[in-house]
């Protein structure tokens, strides 16, 4: 699906790079919430450490004591996730909830005023974020050198960032469903040139129109123009060859006419076999330029032909039954596109090909029906799903052999050679069905034989125009 579908591949590759910088973006704002977290959580351990530092004074002893404990009961109680440590020269006070255990500080401590962040371990193991600071104690409390550390336990702020993250996630989620969909949407108004393409290509394969045109976007249009410079070029192209081909074939009827005199010269003469030998030379001959001229006519008439089928079907059944062949026949004709649903309802039947065209296929099949039927010979039509004419002529005669059929149903084989009942108007035939876009089968419809000719519709907004 994504080799067959360009806005398929864009949209993953969109999907895909959406994900990626959502989840790149949702990874750093985890990252700035836990340093914004932690700035938070030292201010809040300095400003208990100030609380603690403002609290010491001398006992009755003269030993130093805490005066007033910090309000948090967290300090209170054992392991309760804040702790603070004091450390003089002779002892090291500590709050309650260090219970029995005691901080280790570094090797060096900090100079006077400079908290330092520490990776602490507290007694059950847990990772602390302690301040540490040397403080010089004023002259009434003894002017020495002691240390404060103060320390909490650095779940709580994982804790937060887990939080934060799981309720960062759905809205990320949110997001990136409302990207990929505008995203979707982006592609679908920029690839709409290109659907337009495909449908002016569309029509230019039907015969709706002869150019891709102009109002197209500026990233398109010259792809346009190239394409519309290529079909004239082509256009003319084939025009030129078409002349050639209808001038040759012309050009040939003379010269075998002359053989056709010298034929019956020496037929007069005496000489009947070589006479005869000549004229189906010539016969043969002219049948191919016939046939030439026939392809060519086709082809020149291809693009805005136009047809009633019923029309056509009863000029030639009328001609036929004109014949002995056809008027000892009964006649059967059926209709069932004309006024049908759909499209071309309340319209005749057209087909895309020149009404000398469409009789001379049709009179050709119609002739041969009559040639061999016994009683009857029906005649269908009816347009498909496809917009495609189908046409069917069916006789009640002894049909052909398979093996046969097989033959004129191959590329390149010539069907006067597949049996008696085939000639060269049936190649003819098939070759302006071919032509027209359409194609031509046989079959066997016991009894008789049934020939289908399909040919392309004409559009109702073609009949229009």
């Amino acid at each position: 699906m994504t080799r067959s579908s360009l806005r398929l591949r864009l949209a993953l590759a969109g999907a895909v790079a959406i994900c990626l910088s959502l989840a790149l973006a949702g990874w750093g704002l985890t990252l700035l919430f836990s340093a914004h977290v932690e700035r938070r959580a030292v201010g809040e351990l300095e400003t208990h450490l100030d609380q603690v530092l403002g609290a010491l004074e001398r006992g009755a002893s003269g030993a130093l004591i805490l005066g007033n404990q910090p309000a948090d009961p967290r300090f209170r109680q054992p392991y309760g996730g804040l702790y603070w440590q004091i450390d003089t020269a002779g002892e090291t006070l500590r709050s309650r909830s260090l219970w029995d255990w005691q901080l280790t500080l570094p090797a060096l401590s900090p100079t006077d005023g400079l908290a330092v962040l520490h990776d602490l371990r507290a007694p059950d193991g847990r990772r602390l974020l302690g301040v540490e600071r040397s403080v010089v104690l004023p002259p009434s409390l003894g002017g020495e050198t002691v240390t404060l550390l103060l320390a909490m336990d650095r779940d709580a702020l994982s804790a937060a960032t887990r939080g934060f993250a799981e309720d960062l996630l759905p809205y990320l989620a949110l997001l990136a469903v409302a990207l990929i969909a505008a995203g979707w949407l982006q592609l679908r108004i920029g690839l709409r040139p290109l659907g337009e393409l495909g449908r002016r290509l569309s029509a230019i394969r039907t015969g709706d129109a002869e150019r891709l045109g102009e109002n197209l976007p500026s990233e398109v249009s010259p792809l346009a123009s190239d394409f519309d410079a290529l079909l004239a070029a082509r256009e003319a192209e084939m025009q030129a060859a078409r002349q050639r081909a209808g001038d040759l074939a012309h050009g040939l009827k003379t010269p075998l006419q002359a053989l056709l005199g010298e034929s019956q010269r020496l037929r007069q003469a005496g000489h009947e076999q070589t006479a005869e030998s000549i004229e189906q030379i010539v016969g043969s001959m002219r049948q191919h330029v016939d046939r030439e001229l026939t392809r060519t006519r086709v082809a020149s008439r291809a693009g805005g032909a136009c047809s009633d089928v019923a029309a056509v079907v009863a000029q030639v059944v009328d001609v036929i039954v004109r014949t002995p062949a056809g008027a000892r026949l009964d006649w059967d004709t059926l209709m069932t596109g004309d006024g049908g649903p759909g499209p071309t309802a309340g319209a005749p039947m057209q087909a895309a090909l020149d009404p000398a065209d469409l009789a001379e296929a049709l009179g050709t099949l119609v002739e041969n029906a009559a040639r061999y039927a016994s009683r009857r010979v029906e005649i269908t039509a009816r347009i498909n799903d496809a917009a495609l004419i189908e046409m069917g002529v069916r006789d009640d005669g002894p049909g052909l052999p398979e093996s046969a059929l097989t033959g004129l149903l191959d590329r390149g084989a010539r069907l006067d050679e597949c049996g008696g009942n085939t000639g060269l108007g049936l190649a003819i035939c098939r070759e302006i069905a071919e032509g027209a876009g359409g194609g031509l089968t046989l079959e066997n419809a016991h009894p008789g034989l049934r020939a289908r000719l399909t040919l392309p519709a004409v559009r109702q907004a073609r009949r229009q125009r």
